[in-house]
């Protein structure tokens, strides 16, 4: 079996931001999508500094850092109202364990504020620990 790594799955969910929000009729599904890709934007960022694809800058690091952070706090309000739309990918245990979620956003919150971008080498333990930290939310609570 393959495991995706969390430099992976930060690709793919960039790649495909784009095409998930097209056809979305639900303005509050529409705002969580475009706040995920926010975050899929920023992790791109970070995750190609930390594979060396991209010139390693830690001020621009601390600033995508800092764009997840805001972008997670924002998290529990874009889903608090149960909206549904074909084309969102949230599962139903979003708001039927609302405690479980909120706990994974505050994990990625935490994940963030312990983020350290001194080098490419903290870079990448950090966005490994953010990927980790993404996709047990995604495996719990995103189709």
């Amino acid at each position: 079996m393959h495991r995706i790594t969390p430099i992976l799955l930060a690709a793919l969910l960039a790649a495909t931001a784009a095409l998930a929000h097209s056809g979305v009729k639900d303005p509050q599904v529409k705002a969580r999508m475009e706040g995920m890709g926010v975050l899929g934007a920023q992790t791109k960022i970070v995750s190609q500094m930390a594979k060396g694809t991209a010139p390693f800058d830690a001020a621009k690091a601390r600033t995508a850092i800092e764009l997840m952070q805001a972008e997670t706090q924002r998290v529990p309000a874009l889903f608090e109202a149960e909206a549904d739309d074909p084309k969102s990918e949230a599962k139903p245990a979003i708001w039927t364990d609302w405690a479980a979620f909120t706990a994974r956003t505050d994990a990625l919150s935490n994940a963030l504020d312990a983020a350290d971008v001194t080098s490419p080498d903290a870079l990448n333990a950090t966005l490994r620990k953010i990927g980790t930290t993404c996709g047990g939310c995604h495996q719990q609570f995103r189709e």
